[in-house]
């Protein structure tokens, strides 16, 4: 095993597993290449979740599923798989000497995202293609062929086959789609979709008009966004001697902030589950347990690739900070519910484009609950500024061409914003900020609540907050 050598190529459920023409391509690309005798190469972990249980019947339907199955793509269910971390463990000899040689290993996939971290925790590069292209490189088994001229490998004649020579045209796959892909298909398969299988069908739930909290489950809790507000907002506090928890760099995304991969047994969230007595085989992933913020919460800035440069610039990646006044090294979570218990807000430090890639709402959501008045960054991305506002935390932004690292902040210093209460739009601000060593700074910041209706969501300690004192008005 080498660097950029492929040991997971997933047509995974996003997006274009809904399209037959690739589905079919895929499927034919199969079949020329078992024809030609070509073989997966064997450290390559492959699978096939189709967008939804037509795909896996046309597949059949056409004879294609077998061939896919002969080079190891079957059918592993539908649904959300590779492409939020589902991908499951790679073989043990494999990870382990993926972690042994420091191997930089790649994952194709069909799917929409490729964050870092987030495929798996032992792949860092990442690449997505259509699902023909995913089956050729389970073939040639690397990323660093090119396959418009090198060959996927031997055929059983011994002689290279080449991905021109495997590719099937695009009338044969109009060929197959018209014959397999039919309009009586979608309507039966359709036709009684909410039903359910088996197995959902034995699910019991309680009947009533407000949801049944089940204080056992690790799985969905009852958040608490609404503890203690009352039906009028209150008064606005100003942010007095806060800790930084995080100095980010550039282009750090929702992925970043908040993973959708594997949960570590390690990590705080795995350490809930394992005391909750969940098994690390039954962990699942960050994705599948956004119903319960104790783990969400946990899992915040826990993105094994992050990097915290309050550790400095090269330092341990993967979600950690330095607490202060004590120094000492630990998880943001950890950090972050000791400044808690001491009353001590909290303040993150970013570079340009904080918060882009996917709009995922729990990047704003765990933000707010390890306690984070606000983010101070060169520039946000559109949607996570919304909904950091959104979650009550207030997105201020540097003057042009400053930034943290210009203002050589290392994570030790306390910081101050006063006038919150009377805090306008667009409102050009002061971070009064406090060195290690004494020297006092003031920092002009601009508020980045951009509307009137956003600061009515920020007065109100959030969207959620606005919208429930508006129906209970």
């Amino acid at each position: 095993l080498g660097h950029g050598d492929v040991v997971i190529a997933a047509i995974t459920s996003c997006t274009n597993t809904s399209n037959p023409s690739v589905l079919i391509g895929a499927g034919l690309l199969a079949r020329n290449a078992n024809r030609r005798g070509l073989k997966q190469k064997p450290w390559v972990k492959t699978s096939l979740a189709p967008g939804s249980q037509v795909v896996a019947e046309y597949l059949e339907k056409s004879g294609l599923q077998k061939e896919l199955d002969q080079i190891g793509f079957n059918l592993v269910g539908f649904g959300c798989t590779t492409c939020i971390g589902n991908s499951g463990p790679l073989p043990a000899p494999i990870s382990k000497t993926i972690n042994d040689k420091g191997l930089i290993a790649a994952a194709v996939l069909s799917g929409n995202r490729n964050f870092e971290g987030r495929v798996s925790p032992d792949v860092q590069a990442n690449y997505l293609a259509s699902p023909p292209l995913v089956v050729a490189h389970a073939l040639a088994g690397t990323v660093t062929k090119d396959l418009t001229t090198e060959p996927l490998g031997e055929g059983s004649d011994g002689k290279p086959v080449y991905l021109k020579d495997i590719w099937p045209t695009s009338a044969e796959i109009q060929e197959f789609i018209e014959k397999n892909v039919t309009r009586e298909l979608f309507a039966r398969k359709y036709a009684d979709v909410f039903k359910g299988d088996a197995y959902w069908q034995k699910v019991k739930a309680p009947e009533g008009q407000t949801y049944a909290w089940d204080d056992h489950s690790t799985y969905v809790q009852n958040p608490p966004y609404f503890a203690g507000m009352g039906r009028a907002f209150g008064k606005v506090g100003d942010i007095k001697g806060a800790r930084v928890l995080g100095l980010f760099g550039d282009k750090i995304t929702t992925d970043h902030i908040s993973p959708a991969g594997s949960i570590k047994a390690a990590s705080p969230a795995g350490k809930y589950l394992t005391e909750h007595g969940v098994g690390v085989a039954d962990f699942n992933q960050y994705g599948t347990r956004r119903g319960n913020h104790e783990v969400m919460m946990r899992g915040t800035f826990a993105n094994i690739r992050i990097r915290n440069h309050m550790l400095g610039e090269n330092g341990r990646e993967g979600g950690y900070t330095i607490h202060y006044p004590s120094k000492e090294e630990m998880s943001i979570y950890d950090a972050a519910m000791e400044y808690k218990k001491d009353g001590v807000p909290l303040v993150i430090f970013a570079g340009v484009e904080y918060g882009n890639g996917s709009s995922r709402d729990w990047a704003a959501k765990g933000t707010n609950l390890l306690g984070v008045r606000a983010v101070i960054a060169q520039s946000f991305e559109r949607i996570h500024r919304s909904n950091l506002v959104g979650m009550g935390v207030i997105p201020f932004v540097f003057e042009e061409g400053t930034s943290w690292a210009s203002l050589n902040l290392k994570g030790d210093e306390l910081v101050e914003i006063d006038g919150l209460d009377a805090i306008k739009p667009r409102q050009k601000m002061v971070a009064k900020v406090t060195y290690g060593d004494g020297t006092v700074k003031n920092l002009p910041i601009i508020c980045r609540i951009d509307t009137l209706d956003e600061l009515d969501y920020f007065k109100n300690g959030g969207i959620l907050q606005y919208v429930l004192r508006d129906l209970a008005a």
